[in-house]
């Protein structure tokens, strides 16, 4: 398969990432926009997805989230969902104009905090017509309330009013590692597998990943909730792929959204953790993907 870089502008920041050619076909052909998850990176396992995509005729638009990775953006490591929301729609967009994308037949593919992403893209841009999301946070109020004892709460509201009125005085803001080896050291993302992926995945095959985002990226995560869009999702196709034993994104929560979410849809729990859908179930995750895709894009 043929996979090129590529870069497109996002209301003055430029985004970049790899577009893959679907294989066995010169026409235009259905296409797939993917971007990763919290801080990750597209080097963490995105191109493997977007190489089974390819091999099944499928085009994949891979691109890194503004402010990480190859892309441009400041300020660096810090995570506002709703600009992510809007750069997939300028993706969408950007894939549009190119010669080898059927521009009719676009689906988006999100994991994790990306998962919950393409749940309110689907329901608000109607280009879209599938959706895969995987082990989505669906829920950030109720989310950042399993991941932080109760009795830290306070503290952490306190550091985001004094981050507030630090940048208003004009300093940097406050960073916060995404995980740590001790889960109750402050962090984003405060679970041992966690930390076990993300440096794993750092040394491996991602060196660009850092190990930071700004407070305010913590804050915001505990204000999004993607789950108040899913009932509108509808009539667009979805599939939804939580993990059964999922304590990052709770699988309780992805679950109970899916039950809101109207026809045509369906889920599929797939085994083990939340990073386990990336390794140990890649070959299920992805297969379910690209036959959801291939029966709604290209049946």
């Amino acid at each position: 398969m043929a996979r090129r870089d590529i870069d497109f502008d996002a209301e003055g920041v430029t985004l970049r990432g790899w577009f893959y050619s679907a294989e066995g076909s010169d026409a235009a052909r259905p296409t797939i926009v993917m971007a990763h998850g919290y801080s990750a990176v597209k080097e963490m396992y995105l191109d493997r997805y977007a190489e089974v995509f390819a091999s099944a005729g499928l085009n994949a638009l891979v691109f890194d989230n503004r402010n990480f990775g190859a892309s441009d953006g400041e300020p660096r490591q810090e995570i506002d969902p709703w600009q992510q929301v809007r750069d997939y729609r300028h993706a969408i967009t950007y894939a549009s104009t190119l010669p080898e994308v059927d521009a009719g037949h676009i689906g988006v593919w999100g994991s994790s905090y990306s998962g919950g992403h393409v749940l309110v893209v689907s329901a608000l841009d109607r280009r879209v017509k599938a959706v895969v999301s995987q082990g989505a946070l669906v829920h950030g109020y109720h989310n950042l309330r399993r991941l932080v004892r109760p009795d830290f709460l306070d503290g952490f509201r306190e550091q985001f009013d004094a981050d507030r009125l630090a940048r208003l005085n004009g300093e940097p803001p406050a960073m916060v590692p995404v995980v740590d080896e001790d889960p109750l050291a402050p962090s984003a993302l405060p679970t041992p597998d966690s930390y076990r992926w993300f440096t794993e995945s750092h040394r491996t095959m991602a060196p660009s990943w850092r190990n930071e985002v700004t407070l305010r990226s913590v804050e915001m995560l505990g204000e999004y909730i993607p789950a108040s869009y899913i009932e509108y999702i509808s009539p667009t196709p979805l599939l939804m792929l939580p993990a059964a034993h999922d304590v990052l994104t709770p699988t309780d929560l992805a679950i109970s959204a899916y039950q809101r979410a109207r026809e045509p849809k369906r889920i599929e729990i797939l085994p083990g953790g939340h990073f386990d859908i990336y390794t140990t179930g890649f070959e299920r995750s992805s297969s379910l993907a690209r036959d959801w895709f291939l029966q709604h894009l290209a049946p």
